[in-house]
C-alpha cells in the first residue's frame, strides 16, 4: 500500500508541475533577483541559494526580499526534492506607504509550496501599533510536525517626501 501511495505521489509530482500549475498563490509570484550555486553536481542542477522580491499586495511602498535553499540532484532536476525550511527575510520601505485595506495580526502576505505535498513557505504580517512598525514574519510549515525555522524583518513607517507617514494601528482590523 505505501509503495502504491508513494507511486502516485511521484507521479503527481512530475505531471503537476508539467502542465504549468502555479504553486504561488499570493497576489504576484515573486521576481526572482538571482541564484548562487552552493553545492556542485555533477550532469544534474547544482544545489542553489535563491532570492527573490516581493512587494506587499497590500500594502504600497513597502517590498521584501527572501532567500530559500533549491536543492539539485536528480529529485530537485524533477521536482520531487524535500527542501530544507532555511529561510532569510528582509523587508523595507521603498517609496510612500499606502494602505489598501484593513488587514489582521498575522495575516498571510505570500505562501508557495516548498514540496510537493506537506510543506509551504509563508510570509505573515503584523502591525507593532506602538511604534508604528509593520513587522513581517516568514517560516516554513509542514502538515505534520511544522518547522521552528523562520526569519523576521521590520519596516518603520516613516514619511517620504512631502507625505506624512500614516498610522499602521489604523488599518489593523480589531
Amino acid at each position: 500500500m505505501f509503495r502504491k501511495l508513494m507511486g502516485v505521489c511521484l507521479a503527481l509530482a512530475v505531471v503537476i508541475p508539467a502542465l504549468g500549475v502555479p504553486v504561488a498563490v499570493a497576489a504576484d509570484d515573486p521576481e526572482l533577483i538571482f541564484k548562487k550555486s552552493t553545492v556542485w553536481k555533477f550532469l544534474t542542477p547544482d544545489h542553489k541559494l535563491a532570492t527573490y522580491a516581493i512587494d506587499d499586495p497590500l500594502i504600497e511602498g513597502v517590498a521584501c526580499h527572501f532567500t530559500v535553499p533549491e536543492k539539485g540532484g536528480i529529485s530537485g532536476m524533477f521536482g520531487v526534492a524535500e527542501e530544507t525550511s532555511d529561510v532569510s527575510l528582509a523587508c523595507r520601505q521603498v517609496g510612500p506607504v499606502a494602505f489598501k485595506e484593513k488587514f489582521e495580526q498575522g495575516d498571510e502576505m505570500f505562501r508557495t509550496r516548498r514540496s510537493i505535498m506537506f510543506k509551504k513557505t509563508r510570509i505573515v504580517r503584523g502591525c507593532d501599533k506602538t511604534r508604528n512598525v509593520l513587522v513581517y514574519l516568514i517560516y516554513s510549515d509542514k502538515l505534520i510536525e511544522g518547522s521552528p525555522k523562520n526569519s523576521t524583518s521590520t519596516v518603520p513607517i516613516m514619511p517620504w517626501g512631502d507625505n506624512e507617514a500614516p498610522r499602521c494601528a489604523d488599518w489593523v482590523a480589531d
